[in-house]
């Protein structure tokens, strides 16, 4: 077992290590928050388009980076160690404050933050070398787009100018008073961890600032809500023909010198051609390319890629055919290229089966089905300019992957094409299963209305899903930012059922925002299993313990988390994760994970749950104890380094989900 990644906390927090995963997670969960301190503290002077993306830039690299050996102070991590959250019932009673102020991950992530936002504000000699605080982010970027929050009140208004007159270190210590409601002498901890030179000065400098601290909540300051304008568009005309002139003339050299011969028309965005054999040209030509019956679907053995039929109003363009065909053999250096993890993106072996040409929204699109994967190339209906391709790996689907594909994607809405014999479509939102799904239109081709995508920042209020009709059976596809969406299941990892049912849409509801985890990771289905509910002590109810498991199209990559639900909480939260790991799965039905829980009273303890084929559990480190059956409570203190092992009925042992 290799030793956790840890991260070190300010000195007002030393002697906590923050695992890389506890980080990334609060990163997700306070991405918003941490944006807009971010915002608040960095030099006015970048303007607000360079200090929004700047701001964005800042948090995004505030991850931990190294091992426990690689960063300074940090404590040694046990293997043993077990990797719990700490989940006060009472943390989402007293806001979020308390949540946030709570988690040594949030801390650490802050103070990352702070000390890069107070090293952009400080300046440098051209003697030296600036440091990366000082230049424009090389990500994110945003072109042709000038981006800038919402214009708030009059009164927002005057603040920002207050706050653009102090000082960096004052701006910081003001912040952390209003926004996250520490107090004087932590923050004078936290600005001296993050390098300030006086924070007694700095907090006197803030003193002078007329206290309206709830103005930082508005969206003047909200760098995760903005308004877009265009850059010059004069410049931006002149060096778009200077661009435009020069290309011409690197493309009448490359003809020159080229002089390719015949072919079946242009290339559009390809590269040159790279060899002239049988091979490499068959599996160009659009003559060549399989073409599905409609009805054949109905006699194939198989029901999965395979079998889709040839659709689309462009079906028969074979001048848009051979240019997908091109950009996918040799696409060129303006081409936007994706591809899942584990897939190849490589030129076709052979000729390809169409799935679909038309135009969708603003792009003519093309799909195709080589057998191993889907490629989607899509072009702007005036050019070829900005021509994508993507590749998904669906190689062994079943009629339960291959429902639907993602045909184009705009301004956070999803378009599917749905395999034939998908009978009727609807959205369903995750986060309220008692509602009835709505309705989605389809064209006769098979392409859905716009369906608005799962929440991808800030908090998580929905997760919509596709739900497709076949026969008798009803399933669950969501988008995960792929091709091709996973199929979400329930139950017992040897037997997962559709996830319809009152009692599996009751769980995902309260496990889907965990979901966004395994986002662009290649997921194939993502399975659902309660595998134990345990009394809490001093009488505070029943707890649930469930986990899900993300399979992929590759095999390798499955991860898998451990949620742990307390009684009257709407969201469960993440007790354990892991990546590669058989359990959870039909090849180990078991798990085991652990948790420190705060009672009402104030009392900590350690909580641990197996399924129901663990007939022992024992704790270790910190904590001893040890109970018969599948659940472990043992009292404890805050903070605690614990690991656990559990017995199986058989006599092997199995270790806690890390």
């Amino acid at each position: 077992m290799q030793p956790q990644d840890v991260a070190t906390l300010p000195d007002h927090a030393r002697g906590q290590a923050v695992a890389v995963e506890q980080a990334e997670a609060a990163l997700v969960e306070h991405y918003a928050r941490l944006v807009r301190l971010a915002y608040l503290v960095l030099p006015p002077s970048l303007g607000p388009g360079r200090r929004v993306l700047t701001a964005h830039a800042v948090t995004q690299r505030a991850l931990p980076r190294g091992r426990a050996a690689d960063v300074p102070d940090a404590p040694a991590a046990s293997p043993s160690t077990l990797r719990a959250w700490e989940v006060p019932p009472q943390a989402a009673r007293s806001g979020a404050g308390a949540g946030r102020n709570g988690d040594p991950g949030y801390a650490y992530l802050r103070l990352q933050v702070l000390r890069t936002a107070l090293r952009a504000g400080r300046p440098f000699s051209w003697r030296t070398w600036p440091r990366r605080a000082h230049l424009p982010p090389l990500l994110p970027q945003v072109w042709g787009l000038r981006l800038f929050p919402r214009s708030g009140s009059a009164a927002e208004l005057a603040l920002d100018q207050r706050l653009s007159a102090l000082s960096a270190p004052a701006r910081a210590a003001y912040v952390l008073r209003g926004l996250e409601r520490l107090t004087d002498a932590d923050v004078v901890a936290v600005l001296a961890s993050a390098g300030a030179a006086d924070p007694g000065a700095a907090l006197r400098e803030a003193d002078g600032l007329e206290a309206r601290y709830e103005l930082l909540e508005s969206s003047e300051f909200d760098p995760c809500s903005l308004q877009a304008r265009p850059t010059d568009l004069v410049r931006r005309r002149h060096h778009m023909k200077a661009a435009a002139a020069a290309t011409a003339a690197v493309l009448v050299c490359v003809a020159l010198l080229a002089m390719p011969g015949s072919g079946w028309g242009p290339d559009g965005a390809a590269a040159p051609p790279y060899a002239q054999n049988p091979a490499a040209e068959a599996a160009l030509d659009p003559a060549k390319l399989t073409k599905v019956a409609p009805t054949a679907w109905k006699r194939s053995a198989r029901t999965d890629f395979s079998a889709w039929p040839a659709r689309g109003n462009l079906a028969g363009d074979r001048t848009l055919l051979r240019r997908a065909l091109a950009v996918w053999a040799r696409p060129g250096p303006s081409v936007q290229v994706s591809a899942t993890p584990g897939t190849p993106a490589g030129a076709p072996p052979g000729p390809a089966q169409l799935l679909y040409a038309g135009e969708v929204d603003e792009a003519r699109v093309v799909l195709l089905h080589d057998g191993l994967r889907i490629v989607r190339y899509a072009e702007p209906k005036n050019g070829t300019s900005g021509a994508a391709l993507d590749f998904a790996r669906v190689d062994g689907a079943t009629a339960q992957e291959a429902n639907a594909v993602v045909v184009a994607r705009a301004d956070g809405n999803v378009r599917y094409l749905t395999a034939p014999w998908v009978s009727a479509t609807s959205l369903r939102d995750l986060l309220k299963p008692d509602a009835e799904p709505l309705e989605l239109g389809r064209s006769p081709d098979g392409v859905t209305d716009p369906l608005a995508g799962p929440t991808r920042a800030g908090a998580c209020r929905s997760w919509n899903v596709l739900q497709v009709q076949h026969d008798a059976s009803t399933r669950l596809m969501t988008d995960l930012g792929e091709l091709v969406p996973a199929h979400l299941t329930s139950g017992r990892p040897e037997t997962p059922r559709e996830a319809t049912g009152p009692l599996s849409l009751a769980g995902w509801a309260r496990t889907a925002c965990s979901l966004a985890a395994v986002r662009s990771h290649g997921v194939r289905s993502v399975n659902l299993w309660q595998y134990a509910r345990q009394q809490l002590p001093e009488g505070n109810g029943a707890a649930t313990w469930m986990c899900t498991r993300a399979e992929t199209w590759r095999g390798t990559g499955s991860r898998v988390l451990a949620h742990f639900l307390e009684p009257g909480q709407a969201a469960g939260a993440v007790a354990a994760k892991a990546e590669d790991s058989p359990a959870c799965g039909t090849r180990e039905p078991h798990v085991l994970a652990g948790v420190l829980w705060k009672s009402q009273s104030g009392a900590w303890y350690l909580l641990a749950a197996g399924s129901r084929q663990v007939v022992s559990v024992q704790a270790t480190g910190a904590v001893s104890g040890s109970a018969q059956g599948h659940v472990l409570s043992v009292r404890t203190q805050q903070g605690a380094q614990v690991g656990l092992r559990g017995q199986l009925a058989n006599g092997r042992g199995i270790s806690a989900l890390r």
